[in-house]
């Protein structure tokens, strides 16, 4: 595969890259890109490169869009989701390069370092009495974003005896309480109590200018802010005023509303410190982020999951191994489903019952409609696009999840099973995947052992305990004997060898259902002389995305 690395990483990034993929480290114009994007299966950029709905068009051949850095605001993700193209980014790489660069600039900006470097070095001035500063001990320092930088922020305040309030809506009460910092409900209430200001949330359409005149308003005279988040989060022009006016003491800025900006009202003031986006300027940092970028892209074209991307349903990290030990099986199942009752389904319902409905399940639902839709539209629906995909089918795709399980099925007296029963317990985590369409509503019940392999437990209704392989023969018929013996043969005069079998019936004589495993796939036209030999038009050929048993 070839990969296009349109801005400057790491050697490091650049030699992983190489060990499996042809690459081209080329800087391009925006027509540049347009033209050469079709040869390339990934794109990795860093802030400069704008890539836009445009160029993911033309990039028919793309797989993933790599950001070497924090932000993603230069990449059209929307218009990626929907064409599949995973987004990947390296938010912790310049977690301590920026976390540093902040504090640099706060103690520059509180004893006056720059100016008074520029005084003595450049002028020749030795001026003790007009670079008097403030200390930082005893002093208040508030944060907006108490994230990975945010964090690592308010351990250096602590560090110099500083006391740390926070906003962050997102951020539970023992997070802070573990990082000795008091949450404050608003920003509001927060700026009138602090003496520094740090900024560390994330840039959206909503943080946009999020300390403009009237939050500067509420702030001491004495107060200093700093910016090492995005440019534009404060507004300069109401920053410029209030510094120049008095109500305001100082302030120092890594990021501005528009880069590069080597001209600004604000240049102008002694009481600010600028510098030109160097949070993530350190050899550390670039190494990782070189380093980080290139393992998520390679990631993404072997075909694995990266569930740090962008553009997929975020999972908590302390739900991340859950959800991701159940990935296979969620795709396992709606590719069962999808091949074992063909037709026009009209509506996908995911539940979820025990441990696994604690944690958020998108991303399993995501999964599911993969293997479903995969099986009609082939290797193209991922686990970004599958929703899109969904809704261009008209397919009503729901979730739901409950801690309680429901019954699993009738055993084969008839008899409900209840969810306790077998070797189910109430910690066990099912994933239920029903399709409901013109031909009538079918499912399918999955859930893991304690080994990791998957089991389906329950099929339309009836109870079974399999394990499911790569290739299967489903057969829905009236029980009769006889039954097993023919397709035995049938199967056995093509040399396909049966590698398990699973039976099970409502009631003696009534609808059963019949599941074998098979070594190989079984061709279409020993599907259809079953159907026509057995008289069951309903044997369908399943081939899982899942590996041969050995």
């Amino acid at each position: 595969m070839k990969i296009l690395v349109t801005e400057a990483i790491s050697e490091t990034g650049i030699s992983l890259l190489k060990a499996e993929h042809e690459v081209d480290v080329r800087k391009v114009s925006p027509a540049e890109l347009l033209e050469i994007i079709p040869e390339y299966d990934a794109l990795i950029t860093r802030s400069e490169t704008k890539v836009t709905a445009e160029v993911l068009a033309r990039g028919t051949r793309l797989k993933v869009v790599g950001r070497a850095g924090v932000g993603v605001d230069n990449i059209d993700v929307a218009a990626a989701t929907e064409r599949g193209v995973v987004v990947v980014n390296v938010p912790g790489a310049n977690t301590y390069s920026t976390a540093e660069q902040a504090f640099g600039l706060l103690i520059a900006v509180a004893r006056n370092i720059p100016q008074a470097h520029h005084a003595l070095a450049r002028e020749g001035r030795w001026d003790r009495k007009t670079f008097v500063g403030t200390e930082l001990h005893g002093k208040t320092l508030g944060i907006i974003g108490l994230g990975r930088i945010g964090s690592e922020v308010a351990v250096r305040a602590r560090a110099f005896g500083m006391k740390v309030l926070a906003y962050d809506p997102y951020v539970p009460a023992s997070r802070a309480e573990h990082l000795g910092v008091t949450l404050v409900p608003t920003i509001p209430e927060l700026l009138p109590q602090v003496d520094f200001l740090s900024i560390h949330a994330a840039k959206t359409p909503e943080s946009a200018r999020l300390i403009g005149a009237a939050e500067l308003a509420l702030m001491k005279p004495t107060a200093r802010i700093v910016n090492c988040a995005r440019g534009g989060m404060v507004d300069e022009e109401a920053l410029y005023e209030a510094l120049k006016e008095g109500r305001l003491a100082g302030a120092a800025l890594d990021v501005f509303t528009s880069e590069p900006c080597t001209d600004s009202p604000l240049f102008a003031l002694s009481n600010v410190v600028v510098t030109p986006h160097l949070s993530a300027s350190t050899a550390e940092a670039q190494d990782a982020n070189g380093r980080y970028i290139a393992q998520y892209v390679l990631r993404v074209l072997r075909g694995e999951l990266v569930p740090e991307a962008v553009n997929l349903p975020q999972v908590p990290r302390d739900g991340a191994q859950v959800v991701t030990d159940h990935l296979p099986l969620a795709e396992t199942l709606g590719s069962f489903l999808a091949q074992a009752f063909p037709g026009q389904a009209e509506a996908i319902t995911v539940t979820y019952s025990g441990e696994l409905a604690k944690h958020p399940t998108a991303l399993l639902t995501n999964t599911v409609l993969k293997g479903y839709l995969a099986t009609q539209l082939g290797d193209h629906v991922n686990y970004i696009n599958s929703p899109s995909l969904a809704r261009r089918r008209g397919l009503a795709v729901h979730e739901s999840r409950s801690l309680a399980h429901a019954p699993l099925g009738e055993n084969g007296n008839g008899d409900r099973l209840a969810a306790a029963a077998g070797t189910l317990s109430p910690e066990a985590s099912l994933i239920t995947v029903r399709s409901e369409g013109p031909q009538g509503a079918h499912q399918v019940t999955g859930m893991l052992r304690r080994d990791g392999g998957m089991r389906f437990v329950a099929v339309d209704g009836l109870h079974i305990d399999m394990a499911p392989s790569r290739h299967m023969l489903v057969s829905q018929h009236r029980d009769q004997p006889g039954m097993v013996g023919r397709f035995g043969m049938a199967l056995a005069a093509r040399d396909i060898n049966i590698a398990g079998l699973h039976l099970a019936r409502h009631e003696p004589r009534g609808e059963a259902l019949m599941l074998l495993q098979i070594d190989e796939p079984a061709p279409p036209d020993l599907v259809a002389e079953l159907r026509t030999a057995m008289a069951v038009p309903t044997v369908q050929a399943v081939t899982l995305p899942i590996a041969d048993r050995a």
